[in-house]
């Protein structure tokens, strides 16, 4: 499938006050991958504007393997593992120096048309020839 990654440095504001990386930051790091991933098939924010449809994620699972300390840079790798009836994203957080795996999470994206608000059950065509194409 079609993956994408991001480097991040951890920063003073990402930590809690046990000084490892607060719990509801993740997402957001998440988000940055997923971001990348579409801006590479062609399809971020601007083009799924544009595309009549949104995509709401309407489930987030988050396994926390082992916490990320102040001053690690991580990667985050995003990879599209569905797409024709909903779009599911794995992703994988490693420290940026051992390789080591310190989350792991998908997230899952439904289709919706946004004239009707109505769900979807495929995904739009649009969509998935970008996909297919960048596979």
């Amino acid at each position: 499938m079609i993956s994408a990654e991001v480097t991040i440095a951890i920063q003073f504001y990402d930590l809690d006050p046990m000084r490892i990386v607060w719990h509801g930051n993740y997402p957001r790091f998440l988000e940055q991958a997923r971001a990348a991933l579409f801006d590479k098939i062609s399809f971020g924010y601007r083009e799924m504007a544009q595309s009549g449809f949104a995509w709401p994620v309407v489930e987030l699972r988050i396994k926390y393997v082992r916490p990320i300390n102040p001053g690690n840079a991580i990667k985050v790798t995003a990879t599209l593992t569905e797409y024709e009836n909903r779009l599911k994203t794995s992703y994988i957080i490693t420290d940026a120096a051992t390789g080591e795996v310190c989350t792991k999470a998908h997230t899952i994206q439904v289709t919706v048309d946004r004239a009707s608000n109505e769900l979807c059950f495929e995904t739009p065509e649009a969509l998935v020839e970008k996909i297919r194409r960048a596979l």
